[in-house]
């Protein structure tokens, strides 16, 4: 098996890579989302790479225009690079805070979060209707019938 393209173990190790990011980017450990997001990037990236057009190095007068390989998966991956550093630091910066304040990283429910566990868990109806009018006239309700069109009513 000779030549520069992608093959099967190349595809293999992106979708490992994007799994395993994918796992720890559902963890509630701010590093473990960090990690994750550093992963699918990675694997993103080798994808748009084995997405373009093998060749020599896209430089005019150094190789022939047939034989070039796509530059535009090359800018791609290197803008997404940039991007992902900045969003890389951006989550290093929470993590530490979340770590300064509270002596780790994890994130913590929310409060809402809470209130609708103990309501799921005593089996209530979390959303409360607190308008006086009936279901037929009430527009926020969502089981309400569609009124019904008289003849000569419509739209224009």
């Amino acid at each position: 098996m000779t030549g520069t393209g992608a093959n099967l173990v190349s595809f293999l190790a992106i979708g490992i890579l994007v799994g395993c990011g994918v796992t720890l980017l559902l963890e509630r450990s701010l590093s473990r989302v960090l990690l994750g997001v550093i992963l699918i990037s990675n694997g993103i990236n080798l994808l748009i790479i084995f997405g373009g057009r093998p060749g020599g190095a896209p430089v005019v007068g150094v190789t022939e225009p047939a034989a070039m390989s796509d530059a535009l998966p090359q800018a791609m991956v290197l803008t997404a690079i940039v991007i992902t550093f900045g969003f890389t630091a951006f989550l290093l910066a929470i993590s530490y805070r979340s770590w300064y304040l509270d002596g780790d990283d994890e994130v913590p429910d929310d409060i809402e979060d809470q209130r609708i566990k103990q309501r799921a868990a005593r089996k209530e109806v979390s959303t409360v209707d607190f308008g006086e009018e009936p279901p037929e006239l009430d527009p926020e309700q969502l089981d309400a019938p569609a009124p019904g069109r008289r003849r000569g009513e419509g739209p224009g």
